[in-house]
């Protein structure tokens, strides 16, 4: 009987441990928003792993597809952010991805407590833009 009870309190201490670290590595998330350009011509999806990230103007002629917004909360790694810019603009048709801004940008205000002794605190995110292109060799 008193196994059943310490079988018990392993599980329950597991499904805890599992709970926290779900919730722990759930905490950073990076939303993508695209915006294709119009009168461009479509292209079939390239492969992400091919997209390439520049963080200066291509030398070659390409074509601007769109722009890709990139907003991470918490603190995701910058191999997430990457993968997330590369599927992004697979999805397109580009084969590269021009970083055009990296910054943290006020979005907008919280406003918190009672009607008589608000406190108005500027929101603040971190705001990556880049250009999807497809160039050509």
């Amino acid at each position: 009987m008193k196994w059943k009870n310490e079988a018990k309190a392993i599980g329950a201490y597991l499904v805890l441990f599992l709970a926290v670290t779900l919730l722990l590595g759930g905490c950073s998330f990076v939303s993508v928003n695209t915006r294709p350009y119009l009168g461009v011509p479509t292209y079939p999806p390239t492969d992400p792993a091919t997209v390439e990230i520049l963080r200066t103007e291509p030398q070659q002629s390409c074509i601007q597809l769109g722009e890709i917004a990139l907003e991470p909360t918490g603190n995701p790694p910058v191999t997430k952010i990457e993968q997330k810019l590369r599927e992004a603009a697979a999805k397109m048709g580009a084969n590269a991805a021009v970083l055009v801004v990296d910054r943290t940008m006020m979005m907008g205000t919280v406003v918190s407590g009672p009607w008589w002794g608000r406190q108005i605190s500027p929101d603040y995110q971190r705001v990556i833009v880049a250009v999807a292109v497809r160039c050509t060799n």
